[in-house]
């Protein structure tokens, strides 16, 4: 296991160790959305850690950031390897103590979020995904999982949420959906003003965050 740190924003608590989050960027790349998100997981008592899936490459206009999710898209098998050696960085720099880790994905990257349940199922603990989905069989998973979904959103159709949230459940998976009256697609950035909700934002990170905190099962 390597100690090396890959490319992304480490964000570390007061006591420099802690329980191990691996954050996944939306299409907008690694902004400083994201890691004012980390930081306020360091804040709470995590080692928060978020690679960057676009390598440097950051937009706020929806017509560059969908650009920059589909030239990733070819080169998902290895944007999978890249986040797999990241939890194990995490893991190393949480400690010997840390079995494995919670997956945090925000739109684009609660897909990538889901696949690691799937594909590193020994890695990940729990997943909490923002107005994002993705593949529909868990039968491998190990993980429970926590969605934050949107009533207005055109890019996730409440029978795309409504269908993950089954098959989870058809997997024996422990699953807890929320969804957000009145808000749309991207409620939780505060760079968003267009669509961030204070409200929606501040209930959902409450519920995140004691979903994180909860005892070990």
């Amino acid at each position: 296991m390597s100690s090396a740190q890959p490319q992304g924003y480490l964000a570390l608590p007061a006591a420099d160790t802690g329980s191990p989050v691996l954050v996944l960027h939306a299409w907008w790349g690694l902004n400083d959305t994201i890691k004012a998100f980390c930081q306020r997981l360091a804040e709470a008592g995590f080692v928060a850690f978020a690679p960057d899936i676009y390598h440097g490459r950051v937009t706020d206009q929806i017509a560059e950031a969908e650009a920059l999710a589909e030239e990733t898209g070819p080169n998902f098998i290895q944007t999978r390897a890249a986040l797999v050696e990241a939890i194990a960085f995490l893991k190393a720099r949480a400690g010997a103590t840390a079995s494995g880790v919670a997956v945090v994905g925000f739109s684009m990257g609660a897909f990538y979020a889901l696949d690691l349940a799937v594909n590193a199922p020994e890695s990940v603990h729990s997943v909490v995904i923002f107005y994002g989905t993705g593949p529909t069989e868990f039968s491998q998973s190990k993980a429970d999982f926590l969605g934050h979904f949107a009533e207005n959103d055109p890019f996730e159709p409440q029978s795309s949420v409504d269908g993950l949230e089954a098959a989870l459940k058809m997997a024996g998976r422990p699953v807890t959906f929320y969804r957000y009256d009145g808000v749309g697609h991207w409620f939780f950035e505060p760079d968003r003003a267009d669509a961030y909700n204070p409200a929606a934002a501040g209930l959902a990170w409450d519920r995140t965050l004691a979903f994180l905190k909860r005892p070990s099962t």
